[in-house]
């Protein structure tokens, strides 16, 4: 795990509820697009959900 994919799921498990990526830019400073990709690469790994369309949370 990369030290941003890493930064990106805290901020999701410390907020506690599903969240889009732009609201995990604007909690980590990370630019949006890049969040993305880094959920993306989370999904894949099997440590993020997508409950519902375009929101994320860690499972």
């Amino acid at each position: 795990m990369t030290p941003e994919e890493e930064k990106v799921l805290t901020a999701m498990k410390s907020i506690g509820k599903p969240l889009r990526p732009g609201d995990v830019a604007v909690a980590t400073g990370i630019d949006s697009k890049e969040v993305s990709k880094i959920i993306a690469s989370l999904k894949d790994q099997g440590l993020v959900d997508s409950p519902k369309r375009c929101y994320y949370a860690p499972k």
